[in-house]
């Protein structure tokens, strides 16, 4: 759907709005109607900002693929749209299967613009770097060196973190069934959206400890996402995920295999031969660390 542009004079941002953004705003921005917006974050091919849709009381995420003034003007537009129309579908069709993934609510490839619902909650990575780092501090408390006592799921106290590892596998479990490969798995595009009051989590895990790992798994960044069933493409996914999990979360590495790929199996039919090609994965992984 294309966006109108609006007239000459309402394109000028608010000084409010140029206060806090020193790159030009899309136009779906700039209406006075427009909530003023709050640059999220940006990356080298886009920037998120968080507004609202249709109404004050409606959160959502735009991303927004500006131009690139380094491309040549034809093909820049070509990429822009096929890029933003890509990931939309590739949303709308995991949202059809049940994969926990954000709503889609508008797009406008010419203006290189997507709406989405707005998530709520921390990434993962955020949450597991702070229960590591008060699991460390507990450690130390005892007498313990913290860091030399690794997160291997069998006490007592890992249940929380052994909760959220089964529900990650099962997510991306949900995905690859569907036949979606992310391209960029980390614990920072997956969000712990907050479970509602009252309600029993979707997983069947309930809350517990210092709530700092509960929430519902919802994979987000979809912007090198590809439609693919090929079970080497997926197993790459999951070794992207392992490394950036062993680099970032390096306490809890021994987790990942025996806890994500679990519930991975239990989610995906033909998770058996994809582990399989992801020790074929991790293989030429290792040869190429050691040739460097």
């Amino acid at each position: 759907m294309a966006a109108v542009s609006p007239p000459p004079q309402q394109q000028q941002s608010s000084p409010q709005s140029r206060e806090h953004h020193e790159f030009p705003l899309p136009a779906i921005l700039t209406y006075p109607s427009s909530t003023p917006p709050t640059l999220i974050t940006q990356g080298a091919e886009a920037r998120l900002y968080k507004t609202t849709y249709l109404l004050p009381s409606i959160p959502s995420a735009l991303k927004y693929r500006p131009p690139k003034p380094w491309r040549h003007t034809v093909l820049d537009a070509r990429l822009t749209r096929h890029r933003i129309l890509a990931e939309a579908r590739i949303l709308a069709k995991c949202r059809r299967e049940g994969v926990p993934v954000p709503a889609v609510y508008a797009v406008d490839e010419a203006a290189g613009w997507m709406m989405m619902e707005w998530v709520a909650g921390a990434p993962a990575r955020v949450g597991i770097n702070e229960w590591l780092k008060r699991r460390k501090e507990a450690e130390e408390a005892k007498g313990h060196e913290g860091d030399a006592v690794p997160v291997t799921g069998d006490r007592e106290e890992d249940k929380e973190l052994v909760a959220l590892m089964r529900r990650i596998g099962s997510a991306v479990g949900r995905m690859h069934k569907v036949g979606i490969v992310h391209g960029d798995l980390t614990t920072s595009n997956m969000m712990l959206r907050p479970w509602e009051k009252g309600a029993e989590p979707s997983n069947g895990h309930t809350s517990g400890g210092d709530g700092l790992l509960d929430g519902d798994i919802v994979i987000i960044d979809f912007g090198l996402a590809s439609q693919s069933s090929s079970d080497e493409d997926r197993a790459v996914d999951l070794y992207v995920l392992e490394r950036a999990f062993a680099s970032t979360h390096s306490r809890a590495e021994e987790l990942f295999t025996t806890v994500l790929d679990s519930a991975y199996r239990e989610a995906f039919k033909q998770a058996p031969i994809v582990l399989k090609k992801l020790e074929e994965v991790r293989m030429r992984g290792r040869k190429r660390s050691m040739i460097g």
